[in-house]
């Protein structure tokens, strides 16, 4: 299969896949196409949330604040799945554990990476003609020509997961339209700090439900379930479930990212606490 993330919104997928499906018989599966808009660093904290309960799959990814500029379009093998995207960074997380996962169940030759550990991964980078090459439909077209220097997730990305899809994960790279690279753009999150007194850190997304997502790690909530704690100076309880508050109570909960959220029983946790994606956060007990 050939996944679709991107922060596109609508109608702009439809010709990504109109490529796809001219070059391939891919079956197409949507993640999502409502990313926050240009936030390539919430899109890359989704990604690594979804993506490894895939089957081995080519995943496009198209959150590209930089198109139209000389950032390079980049391929990344990381296991048996392979993703193309933009050389932004929002590929990096998400490939670091589905290669973590990799190593743990034997899959590949490589062994499972750290954070800022590249063994496990394979990085490529999609060469470009240049000029205009007219509608990016042709198969035989490659490397991709740019019709529009606005739109590559249908000219660039969508033609080169097509070409990875058809010479299949393990024999892509011999195609001279994909060349390994050293350097590339990362992307990471920010660590909490965690003390005998509490512990600080940062709102990384908010969800569709309103829960504010922290980089905390769960484990200093689930040891304090029952009892409440001070966030941001206010007292809040700390709950396995939201359904253990009435409806309309705050509360900090372990989300099943395995951080730290705040909360608010069937309403917005952001708006409760007053926190928004950036925001700097501090639990004390």
């Amino acid at each position: 299969m050939i996944t679709l993330s991107s922060d596109f919104g609508w109608p702009y997928p439809a010709a990504m896949k109109g490529v796809i499906l001219q070059q391939t018989d891919a079956r197409l599966v949507d993640i999502t196409h409502e990313f926050p808009r240009q936030d390539v660093e919430a899109s890359a904290f989704w990604l690594r949330e979804v993506l490894p309960y895939f089957p081995p799959a080519v995943h496009l990814v198209v959150v590209d604040p930089g198109v139209g500029t000389d950032r390079a379009a980049v391929v990344v093998r990381a296991g048996e799945h392979v993703l193309v995207g933009p050389d932004n960074g929002v590929l990096l997380p998400v490939a670091r554990e589905l290669a973590r996962q990799a190593g743990q169940t034997g899959q590949g030759s490589t062994p499972a990476p750290e954070r800022g550990d590249e063994s496990g991964i394979e990085v490529f980078r999609v060469a470009e003609q240049s000029g205009s090459a007219g509608r990016p439909t042709p198969a035989d077209d490659w490397p991709p020509a740019p019709a529009s220097s606005t739109f590559h997730g249908r000219d660039v990305f969508a033609p080169a997961a097509a070409r990875v899809h058809r010479l299949g994960v393990d024999r892509f790279h011999e195609d001279p339209g994909f060349r390994p690279v050293a350097s590339f753009v990362d992307c990471s999150f920010p660590a909490a700090t965690v003390d005998s007194d509490g512990a600080t850190g940062e709102v990384l997304v908010v969800d569709e439900f309103g829960n504010a997502i922290t980089n905390i790690p769960g484990r200093v909530a689930a040891e304090r379930y029952g009892t409440d704690i001070r966030v941001d100076g206010e007292s809040a309880p700390v709950r396995e479930t939201y359904a253990r508050c009435d409806p309309g109570q705050r509360l900090v909960t372990v989300g099943s990212h395995g951080n730290i959220e705040l909360a608010v029983t069937r309403g917005r946790g952001e708006e409760a606490f007053g926190v928004d994606p950036g925001d700097d956060v501090r639990f004390s007990w």
